[in-house]
This record gives C-alpha cells, structure tokens and sequence, in this order.
C-alpha cells in the first residue's frame, strides 16, 4: 500500500477454491511463537565486526518510517559489536502474491542476514491456498538461494482484520501464514497483540490525528490514539507498540535458537507453491517498434524495481511472448496519462483493461494479470494497446478523485517492466 491506499488492495488476482469465512480454522492469538528460532542471526550478530543484513519484505505499513527503522536501530543497540544495514524492499499496496515474484531481485541478491516477511495486512482479502503458495515459495526461493539466511513473519493489524483479535484468534491471512511457518519452524510474532487488547478495554482510538493542545489530549480520557486512517500507524505510537512487540519476542526467540546452521527445505506444504516465481525483463518478450525505454526521469523513480521499464502510447503497440508455467503477469506502471490494454491468452476471448484507477491521480507500481493457476503447458499471451480510452472521469469519480489538468490525463500509455512467472519464457 502506497500511502493511504486502503489496506486490503490487491492488484494480482487468482482464481482458487474459496473459503467461506468461517470455514478456515483461525489460530489462537499468541504474541510470539518462536519455533526454531532465529539462530544463523544471532551468532553473527554477537560477532565483532560482522556486517549484518536485515531484509524488510513488506507493504505500506513496512514503508513507513516505523517499525523497520525503529527495529533496525533497537538491533543496532543490542548488538553494538556488529554493524547493522537494512534491505528495505516494502511496496504499498501490495502482498505475497507480488513478493513471492519479486523477491530475488529486491532482496536474495542483496544477500540478506535475516527477512522479515509483512504481508498480513495487505494479504486479508486473499484465499487461504493463495497465502499457502506465495508465502511458501517466498520461504523456499530464500533457502534455495541463501540457506543460512534466517526469516522471521511478523503481522500487522488494522481495525477492518481486528475482530478474529478482539475474539482471541488470528486473523485468517496471519492463520494462512502459521501453517507455513509451522511447516518450516519460522519464528513469527503478531505485532498488533497489544493494539487489540487496547481496542478490547475500550483505551484505543483507531483513526484520528495525534493530539497536540491540552484541550485535544483531554478530549481523549487517556485512550491511545493508533492511526490517522485505522491502518497506517503514528510512527510515534502505533508503531512504537509493534517495536515493543519485537522487543518482548527475542528473549523466547533467543532461548529457542540452536546452533547455527544451514535450513534444510524438505517436502514442500504444497506442492503448486511458487518456489519457481521469477522476474523477467519486458525486453525477454516480443516489443512492437512503438515500444521504447521510458524516458530518463521517468524510469529513475522505478530504477530500483525495474531495470528495463518501456513505454508504448500508440493503439495497436504490442507485446507478445510464450510461456510454459502455470502463472504469468505484467509487472507495470499505471497512472494518469495511461489508457487500457487487451488481453489475449491462447485462444481465450480478449479482455480489456484498463491501467488506470480509482486512485491515479500519480503513477504507481502495479501488476496486470494474465492467468493464474494455469494448465502447466505451453501459452500464448498477446497484449495490445486499445484505440478505446475509458471513461477516465467516471473511473477517478469512484474515490471522489477529479481530473484536475486534462492534459495530464491525455494519451493511451503502457508502462511494462517486467514479467512475473511461474514457469519459462519459450523463445
């Protein structure tokens, strides 16, 4: 989630055997469940000199200047032998279905110490099996590539996913994410334990601004104020308690870590998990000749998330590539300026759609998706720059959002990056 884009927006969707909510089995709320532990981090962290790398793979809530760097500098002060940097790769409004593809790219090739994995949030609409294959290929991916790299879950919360907390139960997506973190004995702590216990006494304000005038703070009558928006919390208080939870959880972590040692992958918890999840240059499909590398200033501000970002503006602009796997997406920018695509995949009827939203009033990272838990064969994907522009009014009007400049919002652009896989590009 870029900030404030709601909690809960997914960009990549799947088509899965669905669960009613009361269907899944939620698992008791527990602060901190430390499993194997954290022990590869620790021992180079109580080692003088080390350079250690801490992974931070998240959504909006991980961007914020809160508990990552809060974190960072706590681990710094615990172990002041060693020099701490971070690998900051959280981007809003996304989950584990993003993740899992980018992963490599943002964090593995960074060569990270310990990963903290934060998706709870951001992955609250999705289905149980969707969690189950993202998270496990993240988990797998990493120990394949850095097997002594240690990973740890941490969830987060928001008043939308509190009430399973205020009953005593995880929410659904951090219940997902316990069975595979039971599966590969990943220590995983729920930082919002005491958020919900606070909501539960009736001490917690969920969204409104910090309080600044005696006046204001007295309105208050002691309760504690969480967010400006029920999901992004203050850095000066919602997530000084999500510190606090990572601090009360490494003492049982501390206690439950071993001798290092290199993570062993074994059985899979599923076997259609994404541990085959790649990243793949736009330029490794077929480009029409309207496709050109964006314009410098522009790709900069990506340059961190896509190396080969390209734009098209023209109807009838092309992309086309095969593929043998069972998922493909396009990994792109959509905004303002940008108009709708059609979709052919194999010889399904073409769909239009469009790359702009509710919310393009800016340009922001996205996924197109092309097809998801696919035959694994081999597939044919045409993406073709629509002469039709939408309804770019009607489609801001949906979050009260206007077209403020017309010419900002003129043209048909197509902003591919990358595409995320679970299989092969054919040549």
């Amino acid at each position: 989630m870029k900030s404030f884009l709601p909690a809960l927006l997914c960009f990549v969707s799947f088509t899965t055997t669905s669960f009613a909510a009361d269907e899944f089995p939620l698992v008791e709320a527990k602060e901190c469940r430390p499993r194997n532990g954290l022990p590869n981090f620790l021992a180079k962290a109580n080692t003088p000199g080390a350079e250690v790398k801490i992974g931070y793979l998240g959504g909006s809530i991980t961007a914020q200047s809160g508990w990552r760097p809060k974190t960072l500098a706590y681990l710094q002060k615990t172990f002041p032998q060693a020099k701490f940097n971070e690998i900051n790769a959280a981007i809003g409004g996304t989950g584990s279905d993003l993740g899992v593809f980018r992963l490599k790219q943002d964090v593995l090739d960074h060569k990270p110490d310990l990963m903290f994995v934060e998706f709870a949030v951001n992955d609250g609409g999705a289905q149980p099996e969707q969690i189950f294959r993202c998270m496990e290929g993240i988990v797998r991916q990493t120990w394949k590539a850095l097997p002594e790299c240690d990973i740890c879950f941490v969830y987060t919360l928001t008043e939308a996913l509190a009430p399973a907390m205020l009953d005593g139960k995880f929410q659904r997506s951090a219940s997902a994410m316990e069975k595979i973190a039971d599966h590969y004995g990943i220590p995983t702590i729920h930082m919002g334990m005491e958020v919900a216990k606070l909501a539960k006494e009736g001490k917690l304000v969920w969204r409104a601004k910090l309080p600044k005038t005696d006046e204001e703070k007295k309105a208050l009558e002691g309760k504690f104020v969480f967010a400006p928006d029920s999901v992004h919390p203050h850095p000066e208080t919602g997530h000084e308690l999500y510190l606090e939870a990572i601090v009360r959880s490494m003492e049982p972590i501390k206690a439950a870590s071993k001798a290092p040692t290199a993570h062993p992958l074994g059985a899979p918890f599923i076997a259609t998990n994404y541990e085959q999840a790649k990243l793949v240059p736009i330029t490794d499909a077929t480009l029409s000749s309207g496709f050109q590398p964006a314009p410098a200033e522009f790709a900069k501000r990506w340059s961190n998330r896509m190396s080969a970002l390209h734009r098209a503006g023209s109807a009838g602009d092309s992309i086309t590539f095969k593929f043998k796997g069972t998922r493909a997406s396009i990994y792109d920018i959509i905004g303002p300026d940008c108009g709708q695509v059609s979709v052919t995949v194999d010889d399904q009827p073409a769909k239009l759609v469009p790359r702009i939203d509710a919310y393009c009033t800016y340009h922001r990272l996205a996924t197109l998706s092309l097809g998801s838990e696919l035959p694994d064969a081999i597939h044919t994907v045409k993406i073709e720059i629509s002469p039709e522009v939408p309804d770019k009014a009607k489609i801001l009007a949906k979050n009260g959002n206007k077209i403020d400049k017309p010419e900002r919002f003129d043209g048909t652009a197509f902003y591919p990056g990358a595409i995320l896989l679970v299989g092969e590009i054919i040549k």
